[in-house]
């Protein structure tokens, strides 16, 4: 008679699920410390469902690794005091970049930060560029050099580079497209920059870096899904659905100043010529207020405008709202979101009496019921944007290296 026998598992099939499960329970408890901030063991029990032996070796070996450390201890309750833990800040340092374009796009002007695990930022620079001299990755290598060095840090640690740029980047090809910037065009610069750095690199659009900033501190912050409209030297969207980003096919999704606005030779060709920046400037010149002026930026020629009385500012005002309603228009016609955020210099300088004048273009052209509101980001959405994309990679590496950092067995 044949006996069936119950099989055990080997040795080493029970090692090698014991390191799994050891794997998991450090990285859920790495992942409530980044979300949280700060926690006792008992809050991580309750969060985790672990037990108290086993949530006391999790912390012990996140501890030993670098990751979580001790930051204080309750007071005034029962019993002994409970150590309070927290993610460590030195575990990794991300570097942001933001990438803003000028009206010589040999010199375009560069604003980076280097933040710690925790969110605080330890260095920023602000430099203008001239890569007719120089080439990109030289200069955005040479930044985070500098900004390690101001923060009293080897290089090295800085383990992930956020670049935005105003362009779109295809990851299947390794390219940045959609590009006027002199050298970021190039086949093999991302590539060569995480080389360099020794770093991981990741880029993406400047617009949807805004949403991101948006989204997180902004007039965004308590809605669903969005629709941002940046109105600088360059004009783009960002389309937010509930907290994803559409990027489209090859990253080029919000690329709206390519779309066309009418025949060749018959006024503006494209949404870039009918409000981008050399548009506005050349806008306010048809309404003199740039006589005198020297090299004015749009954000400048607006902000002059808001605050003169004259009524040729007014004019003008009237007739950029026109010109923005109709881009916003365009953009609610196809999306229909809920909220559209007007940002970039242009929409900051212009703020409240701009967009006012934008409201009332908008009720007077368009059947269609659109919301609008002025960003409420005041300093580099851009670079905001990226600080919080690249804590998010870093902190996901992170999470995702302990879960998968188990030996086979």
């Amino acid at each position: 008679m044949l006996r069936h026998q119950a099989r055990t598992p080997s040795a080493g099939r029970l090692a090698g699920s014991s390191k799994l499960l050891r794997a998991m329970n450090e990285s859920a408890t790495l992942a409530h410390l980044l979300d949280r901030g700060t926690l006792t063991r008992g809050d991580l029990r309750e969060l985790t469902g672990l037990s108290k032996p086993t949530t006391s070796d999790v912390l012990r070996r996140l501890t030993d690794a670098g990751l979580a450390i001790v930051v204080g201890h309750t007071r005034g309750g029962p019993g002994p005091n409970a150590e309070i833990y927290a993610a460590n800040p030195a575990a990794a340092y991300a570097v942001a970049v933001s990438v803003r374009e000028t009206t010589d796009l040999h010199r375009p002007e560069l604003t980076a930060a280097l933040v710690d695990l925790a969110g605080t930022v330890h260095a920023r620079r602000q430099e203008p560029v001239d890569l007719s001299k120089t080439d990109p990755l030289g200069v955005i290598a040479g930044m985070v050099e500098r900004l390690a060095d101001e923060a009293g840090l080897e290089r090295g640690k800085v383990s992930h580079v956020h670049l935005g740029v105003p362009g779109s980047y295809d990851a299947g090809a390794g390219v940045i497209r959609h590009i006027d910037v002199a050298g970021f065009a190039r086949p093999g610069l991302v590539e060569g920059l995480a080389e360099r750095l020794d770093a991981s690199v990741e880029v993406e659009n400047d617009v949807n870096l805004a949403a991101i900033a948006e989204r997180s501190r902004g007039v965004a912050a308590e809605g669903g899904s969005f629709a941002l409209v940046w109105f600088g030297e360059g004009l783009g969207l960002a389309i937010d659905l509930g907290g994803s980003l559409l990027r489209g096919a090859r990253g080029g999704a919000g690329e709206i100043g390519y779309v066309p606005v009418g025949r060749a030779g018959e006024g503006p060709r494209d949404l870039q010529e009918l409000v981008g920046g050399p548009a506005v400037v050349e806008l306010a010149a048809g309404f003199g207020l740039t006589k005198g002026a020297a090299a004015a930026s749009p954000g400048e020629v607006v902000a002059a405008a808001v605050a003169s009385s004259a009524k040729t500012a007014a004019a003008f005002l009237d007739e950029l709202a026109a010109r923005v309603a109709q881009c916003v228009a365009a953009v609610a016609g196809v999306l229909d979101p809920p909220l559209i955020v007007l940002a970039g210099e242009v929409a900051q300088a212009g703020s409240e009496e701009l967009a006012q004048r934008v409201r009332a273009a908008i009720s007077a052209t368009t059947p269609l019921d659109i919301t609008i509101a002025v960003t409420g980001i005041t300093d580099d959405a851009v670079l905001l944007g990226a600080l919080d994309a690249g804590l998010r990679t870093v902190r996901d590496s992170l999470i995702n290296a302990l879960r998968t950092n188990v030996p086979a067995a």
